[in-house]
């Protein structure tokens, strides 16, 4: 699915601009990629395991997702930047077509500037239009106040909690927590 631009001002006075991939966003994704998974315990990946995210894979990855009538990926761009991306996607089958998933990240130079929360408010919008998804749902480590904080804000409530669903390198367990955002109808 095709997002088309849309601009909004960041609490600094800059302008940001939040769209679906193209290519030219390619070397720019790859950085932004590696940098946040090295800024942060709070995303899946190590920078050294972003040697999977080459052009190619980025290009195809960004066709399937631009494609998709399940799915949409969003990328946040400022001062020409990738700032930060987030994504939606849904089951097709019947059981599970009510439920939507979404994922957010940002680099941390762009902590705090409101970014994320327009990202979820266009992601929230995304479900909203399509009329047979009733929840959204996400996933957060423990210890993220600050994505826990924004996600409580957009409405979102923990469900449930993968004990130790996540381990650091250190040998540091972290719980794994699950949110859901019910969709009036």
């Amino acid at each position: 699915m095709i997002i088309r631009g849309i601009w909004f001002q960041l609490k600094d006075g800059r302008m940001a601009l939040l769209r679906s991939p193209k290519d030219e966003d390619i070397p720019g994704m790859l950085e932004y990629l590696k940098v946040s998974a090295g800024e942060t315990e709070f995303l899946i990946r190590y920078p050294e395991e972003c040697g999977m995210y080459t052009p190619e894979a980025e290009r195809a990855f960004f066709n399937r997702i631009n494609n998709a009538e399940n799915g949409a990926m969003l990328v946040c761009l400022v001062d020409g930047k990738v700032a930060g991306n987030c994504d939606i996607q849904w089951s097709r089958m019947k059981k599970l077509r009510h439920r939507a998933t979404v994922s957010i990240a940002l680099m941390k130079e762009f902590w705090g500037l409101g970014i994320g929360t327009k990202m979820m408010q266009e992601l929230i919008r995304i479900a909203e239009a399509d009329d047979q998804i009733l929840q959204i749902e996400l996933d957060f480590i423990e210890g993220n106040s600050r994505a826990r904080a924004l996600y409580e804000k957009m409405g979102f409530r923990i469900t449930g909690m993968k004990p130790d669903g996540i381990r650091l390198k250190n040998g540091t367990l972290l719980n794994e927590y699950s949110m859901v955002r019910k969709i009036e109808r």
